[in-house]
């Protein structure tokens, strides 16, 4: 029996990518609509003379005009919202089309909006035994699918990070464009150092590598993986999802937009939009038609061995805004199928990733997966095995590469009062002075070996990098400064006096290295014990911090 399914949005960008796959489907009837007819019958056009499977009609369909009237009179078995931009959205249409007896599917990806889904629509769906489900989209459905994937069976993970930058060849609609601008410079969700806190959109750029696509600067924006991922897979440490523009000129000027509305310089962006959307069709022409997008799971595997896990995919010959459609036509195949059980929710968790990746077929996009191991942490490469487990337990705990990430405790912190002692200091970040703080500390481990250690007194963090130098030293980085440490490991704990320091790259003469007493212990509470003294020659103290730390619950720490 032919279904009818109606396609609100169906000329947009992604809808008419949408509008291509499910045109193949001799099970529906799809009605195609758009704001106006004659655009919508251009796209029928289009598609019957590709070769259409499904019957396609058009229709004049207005998302702000009375809903509820234009979706009954099309009697659809569906209804699917490819419209957006869902940060501006309601719940009208799918309240609309569950009243008319329609299952619905939307490609949100605004974070508002689904978490709100549910909550809104769960009892109206549960009442009609039907499906209403929100995010069929890159994120969450694509996202949550390969962590799911790749994640399976395994007892822990630390981080997620995704990245995706799109090719800069295709065009962009207005739509797009106004929801990008609404996250510039706003407050967006994110979970980083084990909590939930917030950054600026298109705001604290890094560089970031895409396989097989290159290297490109990247900033934050919002999703709602944040919080689904980290509540389905109990993420300890961070979930990061960062997104990068392939022309510069595009980056820099969203990223200035951003900056001007964190300033408050910038009041409103809908003057932009056409102005943008412009801008697009001009650069567009110095950019290649390639688009990808990846994502880096580290955490414990089934064998509790320390395992990075890749997922990439690359879009060719323009084809990366096909992407976002597939997680909604695997929707469609599994709702036509009968396996998806009545209710209302977000999409993620309900598809499997080979069921998305099936809808790569007939277009130039491949996607692959890359896993890398590491089997010992610095501290043991520097110490070698046998020394390594001489050491005390708690000592062992934090420093084996299946230690705890996550760490809690308490602090004392002492800071040199000269003018020199002050500047070095806030160079490397250092914490300030204070008794009896409160500790976190993150230890993030990395496939070549080496960690990145977060230390969080009393909110404020300071980080170093620890990796295993070419010639045997634990080697330690604090911003522009690093430090060879002659690590000693023994029954009583380890001590780690410099040997070598850099200052911005420079080798500093042993005169002006600073001296370091530091060890770490177990006290007579079972407890992991650190007491770290750096002195400046001539100047004195430079930072003297002491306590203990106890292993955080990975539940507790989220």
């Amino acid at each position: 029996m032919v279904k009818r399914v109606l396609l609100i949005g169906a000329t947009g960008i992604f809808g008419q990518r949408l509008a291509s796959h499910l045109a193949k489907m001799p099970e529906l009837h799809l009605i195609l609509t758009s704001r106006s007819k004659d655009r919508a019958q251009v796209l029928v056009n289009r598609l019957i003379s590709g070769g259409a499977n499904a019957t396609l009609e058009s229709r004049a369909f207005d998302i702000g005009v009375n809903p509820d009237e234009a979706i009954a009179q099309s009697s659809p078995w569906l209804v699917i919202d490819a419209s957006g931009p869902f940060q501006f959205m309601d719940y009208r249409v799918p309240m609309a089309a569950l009243a008319a007896g329609s299952h619905f599917i939307d490609l949100a990806d605004a974070q508002d909006y689904l978490i709100g889904f549910e909550r809104s629509l769960e009892r109206a769906a549960k009442n009609r035994g039907l499906i209403a489900l929100a995010g069929a989209s890159t994120t969450p459905a694509l996202t949550s699918a390969v962590v799911d994937h790749l994640t399976q069976g395994w007892r822990r993970i630390d981080t997620v990070d995704i990245t995706i930058v799109p090719s800069g060849a295709n065009a962009v609609g207005p739509a797009l464009v106004k929801a990008v601008l609404a996250q510039a410079g706003a407050p967006v969700a994110t979970f980083a150092l084990g909590r939930f806190t917030t950054v600026n959109g298109w705001l604290g750029s890094s560089r970031a590598s895409i396989p097989r696509l290159g290297r490109f600067r990247v900033t934050p924006v919002e999703t709602v993986d944040a919080l689904t991922l980290t509540e389905k897979f109990k993420v300890a440490l961070r979930v990061s999802f960062r997104a990068g523009l392939v022309s510069p000129i595009e980056q820099f000027s969203i990223e200035a937009f951003a900056w001007l509305r964190k300033k408050g310089l910038l009041k409103t962006t809908g003057w932009m939009v056409p102005l943008l959307v412009a801008g697009r069709n001009m650069t567009r022409r110095f950019c290649n038609d390639r688009g990808g997008m990846c994502i880096q799971v580290c955490g414990l595997n089934a064998q509790s061995r320390w395992t990075e896990a890749n997922w990439s995919l690359l879009a060719r010959d323009g084809h990366g805004p096909h992407v976002p459609t597939l997680a909604a036509v695997a929707a469609v195949r599994k709702l036509l199928a009968g396996n998806i059980e009545p209710g209302a929710r977000m999409i993620a968790g309900e598809l499997p990733l080979d069921a998305i990746e099936r809808e790569y077929d007939g277009l130039s996009i491949t996607s692959e997966i890359q896993f890398s191991y590491c089997d010992h942490g610095p501290f043991e490469g520097a110490v070698g095995r046998r020394a390594f487990h001489t050491l005390p337990v708690a000592v062992q705990a934090f420093h084996d590469v299946d230690g705890a990430p996550a760490w809690r405790g308490r602090s004392d912190v002492e800071r040199g009062c000269g003018v020199m002692s002050r500047f070095i200091g806030w160079l490397m970040g250092l914490p300030s002075a204070g008794k009896s703080r409160d500790v976190e500390v993150s230890v993030e481990r990395r496939a070549d070996g080496s960690e990145k250690w977060t230390r969080i007194f009393s909110g404020r963090p300071f980080s170093s990098i620890m990796r295993l130098s070419e010639d045997g030293y634990l080697n330690e980085r604090f911003g522009p400064a690093a430090f060879d440490l002659g690590l000693t490991a023994s029954a009583s704990g380890t001590a780690l006096p410099v040997k070598r320091a850099w200052l911005f790259g420079l080798p500093l003469p042993r005169f002006l290295q600073p001296r370091s007493t530091a060890m770490e212990q177990c006290d007579e509470k079972g407890r992991f014990r650190f007491d770290v003294r750096l002195d400046l020659p001539v100047f004195g103290l430079l930072v003297h911090y002491r306590g203990w730390l106890e292993p955080a619950h990975c539940e507790e720490f989220v």
